[in-house]
């Protein structure tokens, strides 16, 4: 047990999905675990475990931001022995290529935030997914006929930036796709101790368009995104 999660050793599996809502970790396990029960809910951080096609599968709510995922990820897999961890989650679109309702595997996550910059010295450390989770995404993808980029990712610690789009203008120039606000600090984290991780985002608004996705279409892309997650989380 920690302050943050009160379950016990062994309550969750070794592959872990992410998402930022508590009530989206309650969604995941109601819809599409079999047999989930809760084993966490600290501050209605919720974790859940159960089974997707017979293999037993976590899901746990990471919060906002970097600082908030950073804590239930070092427990995850510094306590609970988390061995593969699946973000899922929303992002808005930084290149217009990038529709509404489509799947944004982040194989590389830049950030302008101080938890990945203040660990590296004079380096700029490029966090990046594990290659063999990232290609099972494709793959699936692929498969299944969903409509997906991969590509590097903005992880911001700034909602509301002051400059709206302009404070965006270089990263689009070089390949940035999309922006969001964890996977940086997910990635740097598997990195340090030596496990695989994955951000899986379902782009839902476009900085460059404007387009926003609506209740109906969020939810169909949402379950595209998590059943996609969750093939790859129980083979990983």
């Amino acid at each position: 047990m920690t302050p943050h999660n009160h379950a016990k050793p062994g309550d969750y599996a070794q592959a872990v999905l992410l998402p930022g809502d508590p009530l989206r970790a309650k969604w995941i396990a109601e819809t599409f675990f079999e047999d989930a029960r809760l084993v966490n809910s600290v501050r209605n951080c919720l974790g859940y475990t159960g089974t997707w096609k017979g293999k037993p599968v976590s899901v746990q709510a990471s919060g906002m931001g970097q600082p908030s995922l950073s804590i239930y990820v070092h427990e995850l897999i510094n306590v609970y022995g988390a061995k593969a961890l699946i973000r899922v989650g929303t992002c808005g679109g930084l290149n217009a290529a990038v529709k509404v309702r489509d799947i944004v595997l982040a194989q590389a996550a830049s950030t302008d935030s101080a938890i990945v910059k203040g660990r590296f010295g004079a380096f700029n450390f490029a966090p990046i997914a594990d290659f063999s989770l990232l290609r099972a995404a494709a793959d699936k993808a692929d498969a299944a006929g969903l409509r997906y980029h991969a590509g590097n990712m903005l992880s911001s610690d700034i909602f509301y930036h002051e400059n709206g789009f302009a404070g965006y203008d270089k990263l689009p120039d070089h390949g940035v796709i999309g922006v969001e606000m964890e996977a940086a600090a997910l990635y740097t984290l598997a990195a340090r101790f030596g496990v695989k991780a994955l951000t899986i985002c379902t782009m839902t608004d476009c900085l460059i368009t404007k387009q926003e996705i609506d209740a109906e279409a969020r939810q169909t892309s949402l379950k595209d995104m998590v059943t996609l997650a969750l093939d790859v989380a129980v083979e990983a």
